[in-house]
């Protein structure tokens, strides 16, 4: 769609002005690199009363390959008075409170880095309030929440479908607490049932916590 600059206007116009509500919009920097055109989209986002826009570091065609670049978020902050948010490749406070001071962005917006780290929101909390930096969580703490959050899963989707979605959150946690390839993970991926997979999942925590 950031082809036709003239199409995203009419859908902007359209939203906006179907619903009472504010509406905002996330965005990348253009098609692919050489067809960056989101300072353009952002000032048809504002003249349509989009409430905030977030920006992607990355062109359609980057996918997710190579690094988020947050220049083009400096450039639309210049442009438009609308809440700009920048999103892409933050995965530690260190790098949350650069991009901050960088891009002169309103907020950012953290995607993939915290699957599995929940932690990483009052993490940078912290370090943009005091400069100082948290320790990263025990291995207790996780191990908690994982627990929490699978009961969670188990009570919205059900028995059979929470178990299959919970696998990739076990993975993304149990790299979180170890910070090394985990071997139980075809065990626990093995499991058909909750009190199967809470089973092996305590496995794993007492078999690597003692290791």
């Amino acid at each position: 769609m950031l082809r036709d600059e003239e199409l995203v206007k009419r859908i902007l116009d359209a939203v906006v002005n179907a619903v009472p509500v504010p509406v905002t919009l996330k965005i990348r920097t253009g098609w692919d690199k050489q067809n960056k055109n989101a300072v353009t989209i952002a000032q048809l986002a504002e003249q349509a009363g989009i409430a905030a826009l977030t920006v992607h570091g990355r062109t359609r065609a980057c996918k997710f390959e190579g690094h988020a670049e947050h220049e083009t978020v400096t450039l639309i902050k210049q442009t438009v008075n609308i809440p700009v948010i920048a999103n892409g490749d933050i995965t530690s406070p260190e790098i949350a409170r650069q991009v901050l001071q960088d891009t002169g962005a309103d907020a950012i917006m953290i995607g993939r880095a915290a699957r599995g780290n929940p932690w990483l929101f009052q993490q940078i909390a912290h370090l943009l309030a005091t400069g100082t930096t948290l320790p990263p969580p025990k291995s207790d703490s996780v191990k908690s929440v994982l627990l929490q959050h699978l009961e969670e899963l188990y009570r919205f989707y059900g028995d059979l479908t929470a178990v299959r979605i919970a696998r990739k959150h076990i993975a993304w946690y149990l790299a979180q607490a170890f910070k090394q390839p985990n071997t139980c993970l075809a065990l626990i991926n093995q499991a058909e049932t909750p009190a199967e997979q809470i089973g092996r999942v305590l496995y794993a925590f007492d078999s690597l916590t003692n290791l």
